[in-house]
């Protein structure tokens, strides 16, 4: 065609698909439309969940989050709000499955909360994806909302931070770093420098038309700095070894004789005997040369199911085991507070002076040790009344001296708080205790899972970590975060294994939540700024109109 001069006409304006307009970053169009997008964000949430324990592909968690991230990105809002709960939900759904003891519908009830906030932050992904360096501002926005989930509802609920899915991984060393948000964030940075990686391919094929030189010079940068993240963890500086001191621990898995809702049995002090029993085992094995002798001993959270301060039996008990193995022992009890409470304590039991000194779980599990909303819930669910007296929290931190060394007591659903684990630390505690009951939870992947969180505390803050469980996992991790020793599930065991002691701070400990709270902030800011400019724009386009 021509015009009236003569010259070409200009041809028709294409055109503009829906994903691509002035709302959406330039290049973002997605191949394969709305349906691939959603395969992309359960792709990613099926990634994610691989990378978590048992199974443990720790590398597919930047995967999972590139799948995640390109679901959403060049997307309206209203869309990445539920392309987010989708694939939060298909994240949480496998990963929290240990839940199904307790029942099916708390196991959906809980994903379904939890969701909602992967929902959200894919709101705010889809936003920073409009600005520059929006690798950078979307992976950063991981942290607030794991920060937030471990907050909120009923004391928050932290399992599941992507940070925990690297146990032993060559992100594990960001740990003693930041801590958790740092290993986080560094997993969420290289995925979504994946997902630059994998949009500029796309927007590279279709502007060079097979000019590899062109597709190259694109790539470089995204793919630099997806390697260059994890090997950068290699260059944080961790403390080393402090003149050889070591100590001697006992470790005691006693094992219960139910499952499920009901793992302590009909019968009473059969918890009791069963790890009374193995501490009298391991008192004749130091007798007879078999094992060294220890300087303490770890009992697990719940090793007795009786209160040895008001029962008489439990108490005789307990005091003839720890004679037998004449060293401090750190029993797991529940205990009455009053005629209407209780509590979940750490009691360091003395071979000439008995039960002393005592630690008191802070971070308490909602309808597990305290109910929340008791009058409604009560009448809507009977399993409600299996917590029984509400437990109360404890206001201490757990450093507890036991022979030559304070211990750092650190009670099961604990360990997935940075607060605590940080107050024990900086308290004095070494080495760190884990003691727990996951006799409800045996065979799922939440024993595996929570092993996982006690490597990352180790390397965060160069402590060995002693788990002591009721059914397993039973384990002793170094300080650099490796498994030196662990028990199988559901099998009485016991072992003494020599630990070094260490006192040298890592930079997270010292430093705190202050890493998390920098990339709260510039995740807020950067949601703050995409959000004005998509203002500003319109703005200028109402402008226009108006003219």
């Amino acid at each position: 065609m021509q015009d009236k001069t003569g010259a070409p006409a200009a041809a028709p304006a294409a055109v503009t698909p829906p994903e691509t307009t002035a709302a959406t970053p330039r290049g973002a169009a997605f191949p394969g439309g709305l349906p691939a997008r959603v395969a992309a964000a359960v792709a990613g949430g099926l990634a994610l969940f691989l990378a978590f324990p048992p199974i443990s592909l720790w590398f597919l968690a930047p995967l999972g989050i590139a799948l995640l991230t390109l679901s959403v990105r060049g997307v309206r809002l209203r869309r990445a709000l539920w392309l987010g709960y989708v694939g939060g939900a298909a994240f949480l759904l496998p990963t929290l499955a240990w839940v199904r003891p307790i029942g099916y519908d708390a196991w959906a009830g809980l994903v379904a909360i939890e969701s909602l906030y992967y929902a959200v932050m894919s709101v705010g992904v889809a936003l920073v994806c409009r600005l520059r360096w929006w690798p950078l501002w979307a992976a950063c926005l991981w942290v607030p909302t794991e920060w937030a989930r471990g907050a909120f509802p009923f004391g928050g609920f932290p399992w599941a931070r992507v940070g925990f899915s690297q146990g032993e991984s060559v992100f594990t060393p960001y740990a003693a770093l930041g801590g958790v948000p740092l290993v986080t964030f560094a997993v969420a940075l290289c995925g979504t420098l994946i997902a630059l990686t994998l949009a500029s391919v796309r927007r590279g094929q279709a502007r060079d038309a097979g000019r590899s030189r062109g597709l190259t010079r694109l790539l470089a940068l995204p793919v630099a700095g997806a390697l260059a993240v994890p090997l950068l963890a290699y260059a944080v500086q961790r403390p080393g070894g402090e003149g050889g001191r070591t100590v001697n621990v006992g470790i005691v898995q006693g094992n219960v004789p139910g499952r499920g809702m009901t793992p302590m049995g009909d019968e009473p002090a059969v918890v009791l005997r069963n790890h009374t029993g193995k501490l009298h085992e391991m008192a004749q094995a130091v007798r007879e040369g078999k094992l060294p002798r220890p300087d303490l001993v770890a009992l697990p959270e719940n090793s007795t199911d009786i209160d040895p301060y008001r029962d008489a039996y439990a108490n005789a008990t307990i005091d003839a085991a720890v004679k037998d193995v004449g060293v401090p022992v750190l029993v797991g009890a529940v205990v009455a507070i009053g005629d209407e409470h209780r509590a979940t304590r750490s009691l360091v039991w003395d071979p000439a002076t008995g039960p002393g000194a005592f630690y008191d779980k802070q971070k308490l599990v909602p309808f597990g040790e305290f109910t929340p909303m008791k009058d409604i819930v009560l009448k809507l669910f009977q399993r409600a009344n299996l917590v029984g007296r509400q437990s109360v929290a404890g206001d201490r931190d757990g450093d507890l001296r036991m022979g030559p060394v304070t211990v750092g007591a650190v009670n099961c659903y604990e360990v997935a708080f940075d607060g605590v684990v940080r107050g024990t630390v900086r308290a004095g505690g070494s080495p760190l205790v884990v003691q727990t009951n996951n006799a409800t939870y045996a065979l799922t992947n939440l024993p595996p899972q929570q092993l996982a969180m006690s490597q990352l505390r180790a390397v965060e803050h160069n402590r060995p970590v002693i788990t002591a469980a009721t059914t397993g996992i039973s384990a002793y991790v170094t300080p650099d975060g490796h498994v030196a020793w662990e028990t199988r599930e559901l099998v009485p065991d016991m072992n003494v294994v020599t630990v070094p002691v260490r006192t040298e701070l890592t930079i997270a400990t010292r430093v705190g939540a202050a890493p998390e709270w920098a990339l709260i902030a510039l995740g807020a800011g950067a949601v703050a700024a995409a959000f004005w400019q998509g203002r500003r724009r319109r703005g200028e386009l109402a402008e226009g109109g108006d003219s």
